[in-house]
């Protein structure tokens, strides 16, 4: 491609020709050609490569669990152990003292409830022999059976059998009835003791069969009595008087 210019005020005509557009041409293929600078991996021509630097990584400390001490308590003083020996010997003793205090006391206590309880058995057995002894009889033996009955008395009803020979009377009596008798006590009770007079009052039920010569029972009567029993002070017990409870026979 050609362009050309002209100058009219100098008359000079300045072409650019083919020279110029060649020397573009090779302007243009020289930048065309050149190529890109480059260098090899690593350090520069004339520099001493220094040698890799080691970098230090520390391991991770491992983790500490910490572990609970079980609650210690706190020491204690020596005691004094001679002095708690002496108060623990001390204790024992008087433990053991008071113990056989209270031992005692109890055996004293059931001995004395023991004595009572036989005490009064006494006085219902005295009783309920005194009417047995006053209703039973044979024939055979009636003197033997109303001595009996007799010796087991004292105080009012022993003055009384005393009196007008009402002894002899008694056992003449039984002669008669050509017959003989038993008494059977089907109960008794206390009912109180009089410390001071030192008797006791005994209601006793009974029941008395009388059987003929030909051995013929008759109906069995049923009695009722208030015995009056008196210990003396060698704690012997007898009858001391009878009476009919209000309602009895």
């Amino acid at each position: 491609m050609t362009t050309d210019h002209v100058a009219t005020d100098d008359s000079t005509t300045e072409t650019t020709g083919p020279t110029e557009a060649s020397a573009a041409t090779g302007n243009a293929s020289t930048k065309t050609a050149r190529r890109r600078a480059s260098r090899p991996t690593g350090p520069a021509a004339g520099t001493v490569a220094q040698a890799p630097t080691a970098v230090r990584v520390q391991a991770p400390e491992p983790a500490r669990v910490r572990v609970s001490k079980p609650v210690v308590a706190p020491p204690r003083r020596a005691a004094h152990r001679g002095l708690v020996a002496a108060i623990g010997l001390g204790v024992l003793a008087l433990l053991v003292a008071a113990t056989g205090a209270l031992v005692g006391v109890f055996g004293v206590q059931e001995h004395r409830a023991d004595a009572a309880a036989a005490r009064n058995q006494q006085f219902v057995d005295t009783a309920t022999n005194t009417v047995v002894n006053m209703f039973s009889y044979d024939q055979n033996t009636i003197d033997d059976s109303v001595n009996r009955f007799v010796n087991g008395t004292s105080g009012p009803l022993r003055d009384m059998l005393s009196q007008n020979n009402n002894v002899d009377n008694l056992k003449a009596m039984f002669r008669d009835t050509q017959a003989s008798s038993e008494t059977v006590v089907t109960g008794a009770a206390l009912e109180r003791v009089d410390e001071i007079a030192k008797n006791a009052s005994v209601i006793v039920s009974a029941r008395t069969t009388v059987t003929d010569l030909d051995g013929v029972n008759k109906p069995s009567q049923p009695y009722r009595y208030r015995i009056i029993v008196h210990e003396d002070d060698n704690g012997h017990m007898t009858g001391y008087d009878l009476k009919y409870p209000d309602g009895g026979n």
